[in-house]
């Protein structure tokens, strides 16, 4: 396969001090510290409504791509599979996996999977997703393919379940399973929890339900994404939805995405 030419993220603590934040350093451990899939150009996201928002999360991370190796766009197969509402056990994996089913002949090279943004909130929704999300990765090891878990933002005001403790639980078991399966995650939670604490007036999510991501919360999420699954620097790519994120915004939400990758993954 052809190499995709990127920045790479670099010495992650120092990464973190030179951003002069307090970075998310506490919490658990990730074991998986780097992209199991070098450069990959197949890659299927599965999840919800969290992921179809602003024109879709698979969409943006595909575009930071091309911005940084123009000829990425003739290897590049991204796709996306969301049902609104869903939870990770309404996918079918099997069929979503198997080549040539929606669209890309050889196996997917890396699948992220997103479940609903509520799993880690109760055990009963807890051992729902571990048990949805232990089979999918079965199916997609079998057919080579590398895991990428996706650690949702926590609700804020409006939303009724909406905690300040909710970051810190969902970082606990999207890391707990990431851990247990050998998988990288995805800490787009923790971005987000950042980007509050340096500008707690941007409205990364949707006024109306304190859920949803707007733009920029997607370009966010799109960031750390691109950060986490290819180890690149997202500071500096050009990317900016066709003119409709300012520059100021998007420079901050890479240095955000970049610095939340970086002091995670040194834990």
């Amino acid at each position: 396969m052809e190499q995709i030419t990127l920045r790479r993220l670099a010495a992650p603590v120092l990464l973190a001090w030179l951003s002069g934040g307090a970075v998310m350093a506490e919490g658990p451990a990730p074991e998986v510290r780097a992209p199991q899939a070098e450069n990959p150009s197949r890659v299927l996201l599965v999840g919800n409504s969290y992921l179809y928002y602003s024109d879709s999360l698979h969409n943006h991370v595909r575009r930071m791509v091309m911005a940084d190796d123009d000829a990425a766009a003739d290897r590049l197969q991204y796709k996306s599979a969301t049902i609104g509402g869903a939870r990770l056990r309404d996918h079918d994996i099997d069929r979503l996996t198997t080549p040539g089913a929606i669209g890309v002949a050889e196996p997917f090279e890396l699948v992220m999977l997103q479940g609903h943004s509520g799993a880690a909130l109760s055990e009963k929704n807890q051992q729902v997703y571990r048990d949805a999300v232990v089979a999918a990765n079965e199916v997609i090891r079998d057919r080579g393919g590398h895991v990428a878990i996706y650690m949702p933002h926590a609700y804020v005001a409006p939303h009724k379940s909406a905690s300040p403790e909710n970051t810190g639980t969902n970082d606990a078991f999207y890391t707990g399973i990431g851990n247990e399966l050998d998988a990288l995650v995805v800490p787009v939670g923790l971005a987000f929890e950042e980007a509050y604490r340096r500008r707690p007036e941007m409205a990364l999510q949707q006024h109306y339900d304190g859920s949803h991501p707007t733009l920029l919360g997607s370009y966010l999420a799109a960031a750390t994404v691109y950060a986490t699954l290819y180890g690149a620097n997202p500071v500096g790519n050009d990317y900016d939805y066709f003119g409709n994120i300012g520059a100021e915004d998007a420079a901050f939400l890479q240095e955000v995405a970049r610095d939340t990758v970086a002091a995670y993954q040194s834990r």
